[in-house]
Formats: C-alpha cells, sequence, structure tokens
C-alpha cells in the first residue's frame, strides 16, 4: 500500500519539475554588474515582480515553478531591458553593448529570429538619411533623390508590415502574437485603429482577441475611433486600462 502511495506523490513530482524555467544570464555592460534584476510579467492589468536576482561578475540567474507559458520583460529597477518568453527548458539570456538575446527554448527562439529580422529593416530604414547626404554631396539632383529614397523606404515599410503581420498570424494562439501586438502598439500615445492593426483584428483567431491586452486596446480603440469621427466627445482620448509595455527591443543601459 505504501508504494502505491507513494506513486502519486513522484508523478506530482516529476510533473512539477517537468513545469519549472530555468534562465542563465550573462552580461558584458558593466553598468548591469551588481545590479539587481527583475522579471516582470503582467498580472491583473499591472506589471508585477514575479522573480528577481542580482548580477554577480557578469552572470545572473533565474529559476522558478511554471504554470503557464507566460510573456515577461527583464528590468533593471523600472527599465525594460528586453522581453523574455518563461517556458519550460533552459533558457539563455547574453546581453552586450551590440545586442541582446534570448534562446534556447522553441518560443524564445522564433521571438528573436523576428526581432533580429525586424532590427535589421529599422537599421536599413535609418541608413536612408546617411544615404540622401552622400548623395547630395555627389551632387545628384535632389529631386531625383527624394523620389529614390521614398521608394527604398515604402519598400522596407511594407516589407515590416509584412514581417509584424505574418509573425502575429503564426503565432495567434501562443504568447508570442499578444505580445508582439503589445510591442508594436506601445508607440502610441493612445490606441488608435491602423489599417495594420485592423487586418490583424480581421484574420484573428477568437483566442487571440480575448487575450486581455488585446481586446482592452481594440475596445478603447474604437472609441476613440468614435471620438476622431465625431461621433463622441473628441476632447476625451481613453487610455487602455491594461498596461502599456515599453519598448524593450534596445533599451539597453550603455557605460
Amino acid at each position: 500500500m505504501k508504494k502505491i502511495y507513494f506513486l502519486p506523490a513522484i508523478l506530482m513530482l516529476l510533473t512539477s519539475c517537468a513545469s519549472s524555467y530555468n534562465v542563465e544570464g550573462t552580461s558584458s555592460i558593466s553598468a548591469l554588474d551588481g545590479s539587481k534584476l527583475y522579471l516582470k510579467a503582467i498580472k491583473n492589468n499591472e506589471f508585477k515582480n514575479i522573480d528577481s536576482c542580482d548580477v554577480v561578475h557578469g552572470e545572473f540567474h533565474f529559476t522558478g515553478l511554471l504554470d503557464t507559458v507566460r510573456m515577461a520583460s527583464l528590468y533593471m529597477d523600472d527599465e525594460s531591458i528586453m522581453p523574455v518568453v518563461l517556458e519550460k527548458g533552459d533558457i539563455t539570456i547574453k546581453i552586450d553593448n551590440v545586442q541582446q538575446t534570448v534562446g534556447g527554448t522553441p518560443l524564445n527562439d522564433s521571438l528573436y529570429t523576428f526581432i533580429d529580422k525586424h532590427n535589421r529593416l529599422t537599421n536599413q530604414m535609418n541608413e536612408l538619411s546617411h544615404k540622401q547626404s552622400q548623395m547630395l554631396l555627389e551632387g545628384i539632383d535632389e529631386e531625383l533623390i527624394n523620389r529614390q529614397l521614398s521608394a527604398e523606404a515604402a519598400k522596407i515599410a511594407a516589407e515590416e508590415d509584412n514581417l509584424v503581420m505574418k509573425f502575429i498570424e503564426d503565432n495567434f494562439d501562443n504568447v508570442l502574437g499578444p505580445g508582439v501586438f503589445m510591442m508594436i502598439t506601445s508607440q502610441y500615445r493612445y490606441p488608435i485603429l491602423t489599417p495594420q492593426i485592423e487586418d490583424i483584428m480581421s484574420k484573428a483567431t477568437q483566442k487571440f482577441k480575448d487575450d486581455p491586452y488585446v481586446k482592452d486596446y481594440y475596445q478603447t480603440a474604437q472609441e476613440n475611433e468614435k471620438r476622431m469621427n465625431g461621433l463622441e466627445d473628441p476632447s476625451v482620448m481613453e487610455e487602455p486600462t491594461a498596461p502599456t509595455a515599453p519598448n524593450p527591443l534596445t533599451n539597453i543601459p550603455q557605460k
């Protein structure tokens, strides 16, 4: 009988071990050494600390039980550094002056492949200003320059739009879809409806639409749209009740 009662305990232990996350991080940024880092995630419409640790000699470590896969953010004090998907497995974080990456698990690998592609397009767009200066120095007609660079900018913008759309569509039913939706909408002062957002919502699965942040953002954006169209008082633009995540893609402390 003792063996029979002991078996469920073993199964519970194995289940607990299987539903845990382990984060091993390294940093070459001296500003982080000796600092306390936090993992924060949304709970009850607020960012809550779910774990913390100190950076010691450029290394840090988080571990804990995982009741569900969730999108979190790595913080130093109140400053967001980067997004992290807390999922089963060994997660590795690398932070340096050039880039920050998370890998080792499927969703984190997928997220940072997307972020890398997105950052490349952002860099290409930023390079257009330098290219304009070079062309002016070469004596090229300004009207020709503007026409050429406008076409290049439109092409890059279309590639970025397609990248974001496809990634969110491919991840409607896991944490990456709503997580990236939060990233792209955090740039707006108030929730608004853009053609991209309308396109996303027209194709979205019910699970994506029911995500608390997505649902709250979309409802508030629709109400703000009515105000802008004169159907309601335009002097009051509502903000979402769910928190807006800071942009975590490039916010790395430097020294």
